[in-house]
């Protein structure tokens, strides 16, 4: 059992007792789930999602009005169930919404 687990790292005790059977060992699958636990062997996890190394450098905030400007949609809808979405144009530094366009 730890020859296989060994192996195939990602193999639980359900894939061990199926790859036993093959192999002419035959063991009840409660009685092998202990001794899985027993030898303390589990499924190893996969390696996690990879991010961005080091530290990103932050925006700089304007000094001004009218140095950036931020785009957004913003949506809503009619009494009558229709929906409608808008353009919204605002300006960072005094957050002043610049143009409304439907």
């Amino acid at each position: 059992m730890k020859k296989v687990a060994s192996e195939r790292r990602r193999f639980g005790y359900r894939r061990i007792h199926v790859m036993l059977d093959r192999q002419g060992i035959v063991m009840n699958l409660k009685k092998l789930r202990r001794l899985y636990r027993e030898e303390k062997l589990t499924v190893r996890k996969r390696g996690g999602r990879k991010r961005a190394l080091g530290t990103r450098r932050s925006l700089a905030l304007p000094s001004r009005p009218n140095e950036r400007w931020s785009l957004d949609f913003v949506s809503d809808a009619f009494t009558d169930g229709r929906r409608f979405r808008v353009l919204a144009v605002v300006d960072d530094f005094t957050r002043e919404c610049l143009a409304l366009v439907a």
